[in-house]
């Protein structure tokens, strides 16, 4: 079927599909993008896993532990906040009370920005939206660090980008390694996508000298770096790196995007994006055409528990809580797998990515998941977070939404899933 023809029916028009009473129905009309709209597997968990009937330890959906989520401040908050004008439209560029408390908590943080270049958007995704909105036309080349967030790649394909894959170590993206893979590829990359700091899925944080490098290159190609932090702000040890903005400040090639999801609560849908200010307006412009103001009662509400000085005494309990669960969970893996499996050690964030090691070890964790999950834990498998389908012996697994005796019995049942697996595979190679 042809770009022309695709989605019609033979000898049918767009005017005249479906008009005729007692014809056969017309096919639908679908734009030639939905092609590219895959999806996300680490969304599509939350529904697998709602219609489980039995006891599943959650190691795949990246969320703050429920008992973190600041319910009862934002309960009293509300009755204070939200008067009948917080349930009326609001400015697309953000609730200007958001947009003041915020600006004062980035300078008390050390990343001081500008209202000129901050737009209020409805959590991180839609800023990953806008971003390739305005930067990606079909058959652009965006970089992108492997393994990686899958939600974010599957933006880029839905505006026809076109992914190129490119290695990761204990120090982040191998910045270095770029110049031979965009001189192989034979075209610039448009866009560079990368999650600095406690990378999702990884957990590895880019060295300052390769953001350094990277800045040097995006100027030297003339791309976009799509600077995707959600997690930066959740440091539990170590010492934080500046960030893209704080190198390069009023960089008009460095697209930051921000939220409060992992911070606070990943219902409320509020987030930021940090941008060149000629770029504001065309932000505005985007956000228009999708959801005309974010949530206003939300916003309202974030800008209070800010301006109460709670964000900063939050973010310090769920350092407090962290910490312990990553060790957790390290321990426990020790414990039921010794060396046959490995792990990154994040200074910050969720996530840990484990890999499995051994000669015995011919499965793909995309084909283990099934037996995870009837052993009762689930995870997300390493080729879902890759778009070539790498990573067949590695998976991530989310720390920080569970205590540390769940976190040891799910990594038990793992253990034994992985077990089970190895037997059927020994008894049935063909499968």
């Amino acid at each position: 079927m042809t770009a022309s023809t695709r989605g019609r029916s033979a000898g049918s028009t767009p005017a005249t599909q479906g008009r005729s009473a007692g014809s056969t129905p017309a096919s639908i009309p679908w734009a030639l993008r939905t092609d590219k709209l895959v999806g996300s597997v680490i969304d599509s968990s939350t529904s697998l896993l709602a219609a489980q009937k039995h006891d599943i330890v959650r190691f795949a959906m990246g969320s703050p532990a429920a008992e973190t989520v600041p319910a009862a401040a934002f309960t009293e908050i509300a009755g204070s906040v939200l008067t009948a004008d917080a349930f009326d439209y609001g400015a697309t560029e953000g609730d200007p009370g958001l947009l003041d408390a915020l600006l004062a908590y980035l300078e008390s943080v050390g990343e001081p920005t500008s209202e000129e270049r901050v737009v209020i958007t409805s959590g991180g995704m839609q800023g990953l939206d806008i971003a390739c909105k305005l930067f990606v036309d079909p058959g652009d080349l965006v970089i992108v660090e492997s393994p990686t967030y899958t939600n974010g790649t599957a933006t880029v394909l839905s505006y026809g980008g076109d992914i190129l894959e490119a290695p990761m170590d204990s120090n982040g993206l191998i910045v270095e390694a770029l110049p031979e893979l965009v001189e192989r590829a034979g075209r610039l990359p448009k866009m560079i996508y990368v999650i600095p700091n406690f990378q999702n899925p990884s957990g590895v944080t880019l060295s300052l000298e390769r953001r350094q490098l990277l800045i040097e290159l995006a100027h030297k190609w003339g791309s976009v770096i799509l600077d995707d932090d959600p997690y930066g702000l959740l440091r539990f040890s170590g010492e934080s790196i500046p960030s893209f903005g704080t190198l390069s400040p009023d960089d008009p090639l460095i697209f930051s995007v921000r939220t409060f999801s992992k911070m606070i609560a990943p219902g409320l849908r509020v987030g930021w994006v940090d941008a060149a200010p000629e770029a504001r307006q065309l932000i505005v412009n985007a956000k228009q055409a999708m959801d005309t103001c974010t949530n206003l009662p939300a916003q309202r509400m974030v800008a209070e528990y800010i301006r109460r000085g709670l964000l900063d005494e939050h973010l310090r309990s769920l350092a407090s809580v962290y910490l312990p669960r990553k060790i957790a969970m390290q321990n426990s893996i020790d414990k039921h797998f010794g060396d046959s499996m490995s792990t990154t050690d994040p200074e910050g964030g969720f996530f840990l990515w484990a890999t499995l090691r051994g000669n015995d070890v011919d499965f793909s964790t995309q084909d283990l998941f099934e037996t995870a999950l009837a052993e009762g834990v689930a995870y997300i498998p390493g080729p879902a977070l890759s778009v070539g389908g790498k990573f067949h012996d590695s998976l991530r697994l989310c720390f920080a939404s569970s205590t540390p005796e769940r976190i040891d019995e799910g990594i038990r049942r793992l253990a034994v899933a992985v077990e089970k697996s190895k037997h059927l595979l020994a008894s049935d190679p063909t499968r």
